[in-house]
């Protein structure tokens, strides 16, 4: 995937992952944690360092691309969770085929995304999605970006379908839940000619969620 590189936007800023945020994501995930129920996030410092390692032995493998999410504004920046590109595929096609690249993905998924408390309901999480989205499909130019939840997480699946995430399937058995079980998935994901009308209802959201934090 090239060099790490900054997603920068109005209220947040993607950087990427280091051992330099186990503090500040420690102290983030520390705030409140009633919304974790569907989504592992580390607790302790050692859970955190732990998390971190794995996170950047991913990245050096090509598997992932890892941010810290920092939040911006209000004369102070702030580490307030994390998110990561994975499943990041390059497809082998066909000899001669037109869409052959080499260096960039072809799909994509957005996954591992927790937000502190505080961060939560807020502009953080729609504007790091537009920043996360636009770079996969106007840069790598990918076919398709996906995002999947825990089936059981109502709210996310809401989140996801509002923003014209589509419904692929159910993936039974997919993976370990964050509360012990063997974990149900939802996939939805977005193709590249859904992507303009996607963008315009991040936006429309931004702005939309600023209206109300400002009110």
């Amino acid at each position: 995937m090239g060099e790490p590189f900054v997603l920068q936007g109005t209220y947040v800023r993607l950087e990427p992952l280091s051992e330099a945020h186990i503090e500040p994501l420690v102290a983030a995930a520390a705030e409140d944690r009633t919304n974790y129920q569907w989504t592992y996030t580390p607790e302790s410092r050692a859970q955190m360092t732990a998390y971190v390692a794995d996170a950047l032995e991913k990245v050096a493998a090509g598997a992932h691309v890892a941010f810290a999410t920092v939040r911006q504004g209000g004369g102070e920046d702030r580490v307030v969770g994390a998110t990561r590109f994975c499943e990041i595929a390059c497809w082998q096609w066909p000899p001669g085929a037109s869409h052959q690249r080499h260096g960039v993905p072809d799909v994509v998924d957005i996954g591992f995304t927790w937000l502190a408390g505080s961060a939560q309901r807020s502009p953080v999480n729609t504007e790091a999605k537009l920043l996360m989205m636009g770079h996969a499909f106007e840069v790598w130019q990918v076919h398709r970006v996906a995002l999947q939840t825990d089936v059981r997480n109502a709210r996310s699946r809401a989140a996801i379908e509002r923003i014209g995430g589509q419904l692929d399937g159910i993936m039974r058995a997919d993976r370990p839940g964050s509360d012990d079980t063997v974990r149900t998935s939802a996939r939805f994901s977005i193709m590249a000619d859904e992507w303009p009308a996607v963008k315009q209802r991040l936006r429309a959201r931004l702005e939309a969620g600023v209206g109300a934090v400002r009110a």
